[in-house]
């Protein structure tokens, strides 16, 4: 089966009928800033299926193409995530849904040896019908040597909490 969607609507019109049962990543594709490490980390981690919605002119990465659901979507207006998100919610009615901007990677406890299945069936046998999270920016330590503020190995906790630097484009605007 063709990965490939060129609209949300057309993706979620049969998306029940054909997609494997369990939890289902959405990764938000605004820019094209560590596209290929979020979903791989999506992927890793276990989740059931990853949908990347992100404009007609990025590339996927050709060994994700036959994993990866990729579903042409525009996210440059306003809103345009959330709405989404919320048709994602609605179309996947009863299964659990974690979603993601690029540069953005989920951890939860004991993932270093278990799988996204194991926390939500550990969730589900404790009768919960929700959990806490944090959304934690992990951050360059050379801000000023690294356009994007992305280095994964090396990536350091912001200490005022919460401070986020969008990223620029080669022409100094934002994404």
């Amino acid at each position: 089966m063709d990965h490939h969607f060129t609209s949300l609507q057309t993706f979620l019109s049969d998306a029940n009928a054909w997609l494997a049962k369990g939890p289902i990543a959405v990764a938000l594709i605004e820019d094209d800033v560590e596209v290929d490490t979020t979903l791989r980390h999506l992927e890793e981690i276990g989740f059931a299926a990853t949908l990347a919605l992100m404009p007609s002119t990025f590339e996927l990465p050709k060994d994700l193409a036959s994993t990866v659901w990729r579903i042409d979507h525009d996210l440059s207006a306003e809103s345009a995530d959330i709405a989404a998100i919320n048709q994602v919610i609605e179309g996947m009615a009863g299964r659990w849904v974690h979603y993601c901007y690029n540069t953005e990677y989920l951890y939860f406890p004991f993932c270093e040896t278990r799988r996204i299945g194991e926390m939500l069936a550990f969730h589900t046998e404790e009768r919960r019908d929700a959990m806490l999270t944090y959304v934690v920016d992990l951050y360059s330590s050379e801000l000023d040597q690294v356009p994007n503020a992305v280095i994964l190995d090396r990536a350091h906790l912001d200490k005022t909490g919460y401070f986020a630097l969008a990223r620029e484009l080669g022409d100094g605007n934002g994404p």
